[in-house]
């Protein structure tokens, strides 16, 4: 590879050339559902590795190899020509990706994995091939990292399972550390129901075997996709397609005489029953069947639990409470609106709200000596909006409003240490607001579903 300094604007590209090809996977795949495809590699051309280039995230942190998005596209048309010799002649071998860790709700860390710039071209295309196989082979009850589909749609997915079906327990089982044990060979079978150009599965194979780099020491893995990886979402996707998905559509589905309903965001997952002894047993089969294929449940964070419409009224009668869920950073429960009636409540979990408030308070700190006010202030701005766009839907506004007065509190807190001297007092800061002003919650997202029971 080289780094340069020269304009590749005038590069050529032939996107549409591109889009066509996969458009022509895309109807092959949804005509023959049993087709496998046998010639893929060869549309790793300049042209399309070059489409994947611009889809890449500038700014974002350097691999092992330490060179930046920017610094590869510096000389890209010579960089992407010795890629495509290399993906030929098979000298091209993946780099160990460089391990990080994230914080994570509950003062753990997840590990993430940054590839080099060349290798997530690569997987950029591999992602975007397989993406044109396999999605129209996903079912509705999947929604993460796939196109045209959010985290709010899988909101949306519970919200009227549970307010307009029969609904009565929720069995709520996280797989544990599922990117890290994803067994390759069955990862591999699966891939084969639809891919059988060898020489894309190889390639796939050396991604996965390509180890990390963490403080400076080489670790092989023989299992796990690094998350942080372009590829792992799409082969988790996959993975589970056939491990969770296809089975509890063709299995289950047909055993249970009551409602059931999976809903799934990538490796997130609730399933809702109207039968508790179906829900128990509908438990026991789904260690049995993530066990054949390496994966195995988070004991602590699984559980089967009493909810919805007629769990609630037993529960009111009676004077309790029925326990609550947490799926994609809400706490899921049951309450009632202003006339009474019943109603699914949403709200920030109680773990992502203190892991947002640390994050918020943690980059004011780091941020405020760093440039001036007007500067990090605009950006302060960006951070919450971000903030309402994901966490803003229908019966959440106090959890957003708590969110916006801590961030003011820090605000002033630091502001107000940047120096020995104490710059605002809160009159003052008032007054900064008044004409700084940040943006306050905003609902982006109208989640509530009326009844049919």
């Amino acid at each position: 590879m080289r780094v340069g300094s020269r304009d590749t604007s005038s590069i050529p590209r032939d996107g549409v050339k591109v889009t066509t090809k996969l458009l022509s996977l895309t109807r092959r795949a949804r005509e023959d559902p049993k087709e496998r495809f046998t010639s893929l590699m060869h549309l790793l051309t300049e042209d399309f590795l070059g489409e994947c280039f611009k889809e890449l995230e500038r700014g974002k942190a350097p691999g092992v190899d330490g060179v930046t998005v920017k610094e590869y596209g510096a000389n890209l048309e010579e960089n992407l020509k010795d890629l495509v010799v290399r993906l030929k002649s098979w000298r091209y071998r993946p780099q160990p990706v460089r391990r990080v860790y994230i914080p994570k709700a509950g003062g753990k860390k997840r590990p993430l994995g940054i590839p080099v710039v060349e290798d997530k071209i690569v997987q950029m295309a591999i992602k975007r091939i397989l993406e044109a196989i396999f999605e129209v082979d996903f079912m509705d009850v999947s929604f993460g990292f796939r196109p045209k589909r959010s985290c709010h749609d899988a909101l949306v997915a519970v919200d009227k399972a549970v307010m307009t079906k029969p609904v009565n327990y929720v069995v709520d089982m996280d797989i544990e550390k599922f990117f890290d044990t994803v067994d390759h060979k069955w990862l591999m079978r699966c891939l084969r129901e639809r891919v059988a150009d060898t020489n894309l599965l190889r390639l796939i194979g050396r991604f996965l075997k390509a180890g990390v780099m963490e403080e400076g020491k080489y670790y092989q893995i023989d299992r796990g996709t690094p998350q942080g990886g372009i590829i792992s979402p799409i082969l988790a996707n996959i993975y589970l397609h056939y491990v969770l998905d296809l089975w509890f559509e063709k299995v289950i589905k047909r055993e249970v005489r009551g409602f059931t309903q999976l809903i799934r965001y990538a490796d997130d997952c609730v399933v809702c029953f109207q039968s508790g002894k179906e829900a128990e047993a509908f438990g026991e089969r789904f260690r049995e069947r993530l066990s054949k294929f390496g994966l195995r449940i988070a004991e602590g964070k699984s559980r089967i639990i009493e909810f919805g419409r007629y769990p609630w009224l037993r529960a009111s009668r009676e004077g309790r409470r029925l326990a609550t869920f947490d799926f994609l950073g809400f706490t899921h429960y049951c309450g009632k609106t202003r006339k009474g009636k019943f109603k699914l409540g949403q709200k920030t979990s109680k773990a992502k709200f203190r892991q947002k408030v640390k994050e918020i308070n943690q980059w004011l700190k780091n941020v405020r000596n760093l440039v001036e006010l007007k500067e990090w202030w605009v950006v302060l701005r960006k951070k919450l909006i971000g903030h309402y766009r994901y966490y803003g839907i229908s019966g959440n506004m106090s959890e957003m409003w708590a969110f916006y007065e801590r961030t003011l509190k820090f605000a002033y807190k630091w502001t107000n240490r940047r120096s020995e001297r104490k710059s605002y007092n809160w009159q003052q800061f008032q007054r900064y607001l008044k004409y700084n002003p940040l943006p306050q919650p905003k609902i982006y997202h109208l989640i509530y579903t009326l009844s049919s029971v």
